[in-house]
């Protein structure tokens, strides 16, 4: 609406201006006059200046017209005014909003077809990749919850607040608010506002998926430390050779738990900024030779050789440097744990391909004919993408098919493979797959019984570094 512009009580109105203007140019008029009367030699000269005098002040206080005044207006720009200024601003706001808005129109009640989109603010067009205006709702929000909240903005005069998940390789929670506008002439209309509730809700699942996990995993080993306390407080405490052997195995114990401590805090923090993806640059197969330099003690102690095809390749990707280490890692040390003596562990590193190649079976060498190939997170397609891959082979005992979709849960173990070598937190692949997942990637599985398993996690390949060019 436009401002009124209230008279400032200590200035002259514009009546009162024109009226004094008016006197005092009458008066000089009139002297001039006067003195032209009593002295007729200088009579030309001084009605010359009285006529310059009535000139002057009729232009000086003419009264401006209406176009001028309006444009003159200040904090307004010379065609525009003040209902376009308004407007002009709201849609400035409207644009900046952080949060996804929407306005909505309803068409027939019972048509819900006819939901569309009236204007979308630019967060809300990057989130939901729509046009400003003009597009359809049901595609674009297809939580029944939220269109039913819509329809009851729309021709109930309700509001509502829904939550609801987004679909995705990265699931991200909402939280919708709709509430209706005043009609308009094509019809009802309501307001969505669209806000991320994912940090909220992640770091909630954080602390009660930390509570419950160490609750459970750290029963065994503090129940094994407070018996062997027992033990040596009681008849082991004279007994030197016991007492050394249950040191040991305390001292296994309490590494247990601080390594099941660490890997909960990792995959926890992870798993909270999961849905942000990371923004660096890494060289998946530098990260990968490091790894196995980092294992070399490790694969020495067990007897198993670590073979890098290829060195020299270089495979950049968009990624976390230490989170992407963490994936090769992990996957190095299973890898290890599970060959036997004298064996090898193959690591192999794709540098451009495709997504149906980065899931397709290991080509290394002759894997037989009951191997079982599963993927355990797959990106989002999108046109064009390329993909790294990083390829770890053991040779071990292998794993059946029903084993293979839950290897990626936490503390999930394959039966007959819990001896006292393989000690692990059961954290590893669940570790992974949350990094995979944050930087948009992939990982699958190949293994039957007896023939090793292969895991493969491919990353979005990072675009090409344009030289620059010398001015």
């Amino acid at each position: 609406m436009p401002y009124e512009v209230s008279p400032s009580p200590v200035a002259l109105q514009a009546g009162s201006r024109l009226w004094t203007a008016g006197a005092s140019t009458g008066i000089a008029i009139a002297v001039l006059v006067a003195l032209a009367v009593y002295q007729p030699g200088m009579a030309p000269w001084l009605l010359g200046g009285a006529a310059l005098i009535g000139l002057s002040a009729w232009i000086l206080n003419r009264s401006p017209p209406a176009s001028a005044r309006s444009t003159d207006a200040p904090g307004l720009a010379p065609s525009e005014g003040p209902l376009e200024a308004e407007a002009t601003l709201l849609e400035s706001v409207f644009e900046a909003l952080a949060d996804p808005v929407l306005v909505v129109s309803g068409g027939e009640a019972d048509d819900i077809a006819g939901r569309r989109i009236v204007l979308a603010n630019a967060a809300a067009r990057d989130l939901l990749r729509i046009q400003r205006e003009g597009g359809l709702l049901v595609p674009v929000l297809r939580d029944p919850a939220v269109l039913e909240a819509v329809d009851e903005a729309l021709f109930g005069g309700l509001t509502r607040t829904t939550d609801y998940a987004g679909v995705g390789a990265q699931t991200r929670h909402w939280r919708a608010v709709t509430q209706p506008l005043a009609q308009a002439q094509s019809g009802p209309l309501a307001l969505v506002i669209l806000r991320d509730e994912t940090d909220v809700r992640r770091m909630e699942l954080m602390r009660v998926d930390f509570l419950a996990n160490a609750s459970h995993e750290l029963k065994t080993p503090l129940a094994s430390l407070s018996g062997f306390i027992e033990t040596l407080k009681g008849h082991a405490r004279d007994d030197p050779k016991a007492r050394d052997r249950f040191l040991d195995i305390m001292a296994t114990q309490a590494d247990r738990m601080s390594r099941l401590v660490s890997d909960l805090l990792s995959l926890s923090r992870i798993e909270l900024n999961e849905h942000i993806p990371p923004a660096g640059r890494v060289d998946l197969a530098r990260a990968a030779a490091d790894v196995v330099d980092a294992v070399s003690v490790l694969s020495a102690d067990r007897n198993v050789v670590v073979q890098l095809e290829d060195r020299d390749i270089s495979a950049p990707v968009n990624g976390d440097r230490d989170e992407i280490l963490q994936v090769v890692q992990n996957l190095v040390d299973n890898a290890i744990k599970y060959s036997p003596a004298s064996g090898t562990v193959e690591i192999l590193i794709r540098p451009d391909i495709a997504l149906d190649e980065a899931a397709a079976p290991w080509s290394g060498g002759n894997r037989g004919d009951g191997a079982t190939r599963l993927p355990l997170v797959t990106p989002d397609r999108e046109t064009g993408q390329r993909f790294a891959a990083v390829t770890v082979r053991d040779h071990g005992p292998g794993m059946a098919r029903e084993h293979l979709p839950r290897l990626t849960e936490r503390f999930y173990r394959v039966e007959g493979q819990k001896s006292g070598e393989r000690q692990g937190t059961g954290l590893g692949l669940a570790i992974v797959k949350h990094i995979v997942n944050r930087h948009r990637g992939g990982l699958t599985v190949e293994s039957a019984p007896g023939q090793g398993a292969a895991f493969t996690a491919y990353f979005p390949v990072a675009p090409r570094r344009d030289a620059v060019t010398p001015s």
